[in-house]
């Protein structure tokens, strides 16, 4: 598939669909095999640049880390193979998505990936972990700041919270008006108890802030 291609795709997916991200909107998702052969195409790679992100993350190889809106799997994966010895959940709202992720680490025998089924207020992960990563993700969550405050139970102490969501100017994503801007997003997980640490800018399309809950 073109690269072309699989942008125009995940842009008509961000605006109707719920892989990669963690609360719905009330739209419905289906064909989950389908959509693997989309967002897990390896035309992605191009822009998204996962092994990038995850290398700028640097998880500890024992790390407990969270994928919220992990979909397929595109980012949960590659961090199961990135955290041999830790375990890594794959978070999301939509059914078909947990058991499709928990089928395909099966398949690919990655015992320390766990999918688990979280709802649109909370993520309901089992254990505190040492990173978050939500990719494409922020946009979609409603009543934000309370999510954000909620999920800092679920951290670690020194525990990071990566976002990575589509700029304004990017040629691909969800509709404009539906983006969300960077100074948007740090003063929302300022008022919900968060600091930023970190800021990238190597991504195409995208932003990429790295926060840590206040002490």
């Amino acid at each position: 598939m073109a690269l072309r291609s699989v942008v125009a795709l995940l842009s008509a997916c961000c605006a109707v669909a719920v892989a990669q991200t963690s609360h719905t909107r009330e739209h419905s998702f289906s064909g989950a095999q389908h959509w693997a052969k989309v967002f897990d195409d390896p035309s992605r790679d191009e822009w998204q640049k996962p092994h990038e992100v995850i290398a700028a993350l640097s998880p500890a190889q024992d790390a407990r880390v969270a994928d919220i809106g992990s979909g397929t799997g595109y980012f949960a994966v590659r961090l199961a193979h990135w955290v041999p010895k830790g375990l890594v959940y794959g978070v999301d709202t939509e059914p078909e998505m947990v058991t499709y992720l928990a089928e395909r680490a099966s398949r690919e025998k990655l015992p320390n990936l766990v999918s688990i089924a979280g709802r649109p207020d909370d993520a309901r992960l089992p254990t505190k972990v040492d990173l978050v990563l939500m990719v494409d993700v922020y946009h979609h969550i409603s009543d934000r700041e309370r999510y954000f405050a909620k999920l800092r139970g679920s951290l670690k102490p020194g525990a990071r919270l990566a976002v990575v969501d589509f700029r304004a100017d990017s040629p691909s994503g969800p509709p404009k008006a539906e983006r969300i801007p960077p100074a948007q997003v740090k003063a929302e997980l300022g008022r919900a108890g968060y600091a930023l640490a970190k800021e990238y800018d190597f991504l195409p399309n995208q932003f990429f802030l790295v926060f840590q809950a206040k002490p």
